[in-house]
């Protein structure tokens, strides 16, 4: 597994819009898919997805292959990603 942070510097365009920009925390399988994700956002929202928690109202586990040499993003260790991981979201029901 790889870890990244990537900031998004757009909002959500949505009805949550309003939430503001976003970081994102990906653990990433080998071939690039997202296996978790944690989205951090300007208000404090915080979303999680992972295999038995794909999607709900508000998001859903990215489904295709994240290209590493197109995002800007900084690698994380395992470590510091579970740190955020560990951290309660918004959507944890």
């Amino acid at each position: 597994m790889i870890y990244y942070k990537i900031k998004w510097n757009d909002t959500r365009g949505d009805e949550y819009d309003n939430w503001g920009k976003s970081n994102w925390f990906l653990e990433l399988d080998y071939e690039h898919y997202p296996m978790r994700q944690i989205e951090v956002y300007d208000n404090g929202k915080r979303l999680k997805y992972h295999s038995e928690m794909n999607n709900d109202a508000f998001g859903k586990l990215g489904d295709q292959p994240i290209e590493i040499n197109e995002i800007n993003g900084i690698e994380l260790s395992l470590s510091e990603f579970e740190r955020q991981w560990k951290i309660k979201s918004f959507n944890q029901y």
